[in-house]
């Protein structure tokens, strides 16, 4: 078995930055959801706003973290090898 090494020095970093990257496919994934529900007809026109306002939020507050951090979306994007990137380039 082989053991996982850590920098004591990058830890936190590194923590931030895979829960960041967990919270920005989420917010991606719910995003589209939305726009398929909007599209589709599924939601009124106040659960739109509603939906939009959260996403906005969420997208302000993502960013505020990762100037926090030193972090941009280059860095959220992990590379999965022959998979390619975790997140879609937009």
């Amino acid at each position: 078995m082989q053991r996982l090494r850590t920098d004591p020095e990058t830890v936190e970093r590194d923590l931030v930055k895979l829960v960041l990257t967990l919270v920005e496919l989420i917010r991606q994934l719910m995003e589209r959801q939305a726009l398929r529900r909007a599209e589709g007809g599924g939601l009124t026109d106040e659960q739109v706003e509603r939906l939009g306002l959260a996403l906005m939020r969420l997208d302000e507050a993502m960013t505020k973290l990762k100037d926090h951090f030193d972090l941009d979306d280059h860095d959220l994007n992990l590379d999965l090898g022959p998979l390619g990137p975790l997140l879609p380039e937009d």
